[in-house]
């Protein structure tokens, strides 16, 4: 059984898609390793649902890979850690490449995006030991994994380090959960989506508030401000917040919040008990 093998032995593979989000998982943790060895998190740490999921064990998949710096760096080139990404792939038979995604004027975010150079069928050609879980797949699809930095953070944020054993044993910085709470807290009242409703950020809502995680209210207020949807010399306190976050759910559209999650969690039943009065009594359950 090599590397990838392992790593992928850990999940229930009953369909394409859940073949595919299983390995974008493990490529995400491929990557991961890469940025360590390039020495990547000396000045950065993982944040956001991938975060939550690989490090806390959170029960849905994510898609993208998110940092933040730990200073403000606006000139932070993550092209620089490219080398070190593509050698834990090309180490493990996989042909990869990434591309630095055109940075908007405006933006703080350094983007880059992954992506497999051969389909899910050919990767079976080239790494025959995965015959056996790569058997029958032949759409053609290819993976690509966004990761994103923020190289001008909001800061008053605390880290911890996580250790990983897969691909190997190496250790990564990350936010705490307190921390981790905030950034999403801030993605679920402020995120500007239009008109799409993403679920994802409702349904880690739920994981922190069933598990009693306590929120940096002071790292999610330096976020308000930061993105401009709060003042300065104004307190942000407990009963504020929950303000906000009851304005916000009688806003939102439950149906459209379920359709986007709905795909990235293997038991869709989590779902039903979604209801607007739902998410009030969470938010009453918030814990500072």
């Amino acid at each position: 059984m090599n590397i990838i093998e392992q790593m992928l032995s850990k999940y229930e593979i009953e369909s394409e898609d859940a073949l595919i989000n299983a390995l974008k998982e493990v490529y995400q943790e491929i990557a991961l390793l890469g940025l360590y060895r390039g020495g990547f998190f000396e000045k950065a740490a993982f944040y956001g649902g991938t975060a939550l999921r690989i490090i806390h064990g959170l029960d849905r998949f994510s898609e993208d890979l998110d940092f933040t710096l730990l200073q403000k760096n606006t000139s932070f080139d993550i092209e620089a850690y490219f080398p070190y990404v593509i050698d834990e792939f090309e180490a493990l038979g996989i042909k990869m490449s990434l591309h630095k995604k055109a940075k908007s004027k405006d933006s703080d975010i350094e983007s880059a995006f992954l992506k497999n150079n051969t389909s899910i069928h050919t990767l079976n050609i080239e790494i025959n030991d995965l015959t056996n879980i790569l058997d029958g797949v032949h759409s053609g699809k290819k993976l690509k994994i966004k990761f994103e930095v923020d190289t001008n953070p909001p800061l008053k944020f605390e880290t911890t380090a996580h250790t990983l054993l897969l691909p190997t044993t190496f250790n990564i910085i990350t936010m705490t959960l307190p921390n981790l709470y905030a950034g999403k807290l801030h993605a679920v009242l402020f995120r500007n989506w239009k008109t799409r409703v993403k679920g994802r950020d409702w349904y880690d809502f739920e994981w922190y508030v069933k598990r009693g995680v306590q929120i940096n209210l002071n790292h999610l207020k330096e976020r308000m401000v930061e993105s401009g949807d709060f003042k300065l010399e104004a307190a942000l306190t407990p009963q504020i917040l929950k303000e906000l976050m009851k304005n916000k759910i009688e806003t939102l559209d439950i149906n459209k919040a379920k359709h986007d999650v709905q795909v990235f969690v293997k038991d869709k039943s989590r779902l039903d008990p979604w209801s607007k009065d739902y998410f009030k009594l969470l938010t009453d359950r918030i814990t500072f």
